[in-house]
C-alpha cells in the first residue's frame, strides 16, 4: 500500500486502483444508482437522515433521468438503469483523470508513480465521495461520456494487441517449459507440458464446437440476424486455423485460445440483440455471466499492463544502446575432459561471449555495475505510458458496464408490453461495438500470421 522500491514502477499500485474503481463502478450502478432515484434502500436511508443532504443528492441524480420519471414500471426500470449508468460514470471518471494527470506528471517526473501511495488511495475515495453531490450531467452524462467513448474506442484497438499478445505467450512459455524439462529428462522430460498443449488445444476446440452449436440453438432459430453472426463467427474461426496450419506461423494453442474468445465475442452479441422472441432468449435478465467474463478479459488486460514483462517491452520504445563485454569463467572440472552426460545444447553450459546490449536512457556508455540500474530507470522512464494504458481502461470499463451509455426502450414478452430490460448493456450500439473488436481480433491474428509470408525479409519475431 506504501511507497514502492527505487528502481520499480508502481504499476501494481496503479492496477489496484482501478480495480477499486471497477468495483465501486459496480456497487454505484446496482446499488447506490437506483436506490437514490427509487428513494428505497440503505444507502437512501443513509443520506436522508442528514438534514439537506438528501434531497441534493436525490436532485443531482435524478434530474438527469427525469425523462424516465413516469408511473410507468418500465419506464421505473430505465430512470434506474439511467441512474445506475450515471453512477458507473463517477468513480471510472475519477479514475480517468487520475490517470490521466499520473500520465502527465510521470512524464516530466518518473518517480512519482511509486511514491505516497495511501494518500493517492485517500485522495481518490475521497474524491468518489465528493462525485455524489454532483449533478449527473452535463458533467458525467454529457463530457465524460462521450469521452469514455472515445478512449474506450482506442483501448478496444489495445485489447485485442493485449489477448493476441497473451496467447502467443502461453504457447511459448509452455514449449519453454517443455525444452527446459526435456533437457532435464533427456527425450522425454517434456512429453507432460507437449501433452498439456495437445489436450489444451481440443479441450478449446471442443467448445468452440459445442459453443457454436449452442448459439445456433438457442439464439438462431428463426433469426436471421444472429444465423449471419454465427456463421460468420464460424467462417472466420475456420479460416482462421487453416491459415495457421498452412504455415509454419503460430501454433494450434494459440489459434485455440483466439478461436475460443472469438467464439465468445458472438455470445456478447446475440446475448445483447434488443429483438426479443427467439433472437434473445435472455432478454429481460441481467446478464450476469456476460458481464462476469467481459470484466475477466478486462482483468486479463490489468494484469498484462500491471504485471507482464511483455507489457514494458510493448509499451517501451528502445533508446540509445550501450554495449558492454560479457566473459564467463568456468573451472575446468574433469582434469579438461569433456563430459559426455551433458547435452551439447544445453544452454546453460554453453560459453558466454560477444555483447549484451543494455538500454541506457542518459544516451552513454554504461558500465557493467551500472547496467541494472540503468534498465530499472529506462522502464521508471516509461511508465507514462502505462498510465495512458490505465486511462484508457478506466473508459473502457465505464462503456462495458453501460453498454456504451445507449439507453433503449426494448420490447419482449409475449405481449410486448414494451418492458425495459434489466441489462443494461442490450443494445443494438454494443452489439455493433462487439462486432467491430471480434472482426478486429481475427483480423490481426490474421495478419500475424500473414504477414512472415507476406514479407519474408522481415524479421516479426
Amino acid at each position: 500500500m506504501g511507497s514502492t522500491a527505487a528502481g520499480t514502477t508502481g504499476r501494481k499500485r496503479s492496477v489496484l486502483l482501478l480495480t477499486i474503481a471497477t468495483a465501486l463502478a459496480l456497487y454505484f450502478q446496482y446499488v447506490v444508482g437506483p436506490a437514490i432515484v427509487s428513494q428505497t434502500g440503505t444507502v437512501w436511508k443513509m443520506y436522508r437522515w442528514v438534514p439537506g443532504v438528501g434531497k441534493w443528492v436525490y436532485a443531482s441524480w435524478h434530474d438527469e433521468c427525469a425523462a424516465y420519471d413516469l408511473e410507468d414500471h418500465s419506464e421505473q426500470k430505465l430512470m434506474e438503469q439511467c441512474a445506475g449508468n450515471a453512477g458507473v460514470y463517477r468513480p471510472t471518471a475519477v479514475a480517468t483523470l487520475f490517470f490521466a494527470v499520473s500520465a502527465i506528471a510521470t512524464r516530466f517526473q518518473p518517480h512519482l508513480n511509486r511514491e505516497a501511495w495511501p494518500a493517492k488511495y485517500g485522495i481518490f475515495l475521497f474524491a468518489v465521495l465528493f462525485t455524489m453531490f454532483l449533478s449527473s450531467g452535463p458533467l458525467f452524462t454529457g463530457i465524460y461520456l462521450w469521452l469514455a467513448r472515445i478512449g474506450a474506442a482506442l483501448f478496444l484497438i489495445l485489447q485485442q494487441i493485449i489477448l493476441i499478445d497473451v496467447a502467443y505467450n502461453w504457447n511459448e512459455d509452455w514449449v519453454d517449459r517443455a525444452d527446459q524439462a526435456d533437457r532435464l529428462v533427456y527425450g522425454t522430460g517434456g512429453s507432460t507440458w507437449l501433452r498439456a498443449i495437445v489436450a489444451t488445444c481440443a479441450a478449446f476446440y471442443i467448445a468452440v464446437i459445442t459453443g457454436i452449436a449452442i448459439l445456433y440453438k438457442y439464439f438462431g432459430e428463426n433469426c436471421p440476424a444472429n444465423n449471419w453472426i454465427i456463421t460468420l463467427t464460424l467462417l472466420g474461426i475456420v479460416a482462421l486455423t487453416a491459415i495457421q496450419l498452412s504455415g509454419s506461423e503460430g501454433s494450434l494453442l494459440t489459434s485455440s485460445i483466439m478461436s475460443l474468445y472469438v467464439t465468445y465475442l458472438a455470445y456478447s452479441m446475440v446475448s445483447k440483440n434488443p429483438a426479443g422472441g427467439t433472437c434473445n432468449p435472455t432478454l429481460g435478465n441481467n446478464d450476469v455471466w456476460g458481464i462476469c467474463i467481459g470484466l475477466f478479459f478486462t482483468a486479463v488486460s490489468l494484469g498484462w499492463t500491471g504485471w507482464s514483462w511483455t507489457a514494458e517491452d510493448r509499451l517501451n520504445v528502445g533508446g540509445v544502446q550501450s554495449a558492454r563485454t560479457v566473459t564467463v569463467t568456468r573451472p575446468n572440472n574433469n582434469n579438461g575432459q569433456v563430459n559426455l552426460d551433458v547435452p551439447f545444447l544445453d544452454p546453460d553450459e554453453q560459453p558466454t561471449q560477444g555483447l549484451v546490449m543494455d538500454a541506457d536512457t542518459t544516451g552513454q556508455g554504461s558500465s557493467s555495475s551500472s547496467s541494472s540500474s540503468s534498465t530499472s530507470n529506462a522502464g521508471c522512464y516509461h511508465v507514462w505510458k502505462l498510465n495512458v494504458v490505465m486511462t484508457l481502461i478506466s473508459c473502457f470499463v465505464a462503456m462495458t458496464l453501460t453498454g456504451w451509455g445507449f439507453i433503449e426502450r426494448i420490447d419482449y414478452g409475449e405481449d410486448g408490453t414494451g418492458t425495459s430490460a434489466a441489462n443494461p448493456t442490450v443494445g443494438r450500439i454494443n452489439m455493433a461495438m462487439i462486432g467491430i473488436s471480434q472482426w478486429l481480433a481475427i483480423l490481426l491474428y490474421a495478419w500475424t500470421l500473414a504477414a512472415p509470408r507476406l514479407f519474408p525479409d522481415r524479421d516479426f519475431s
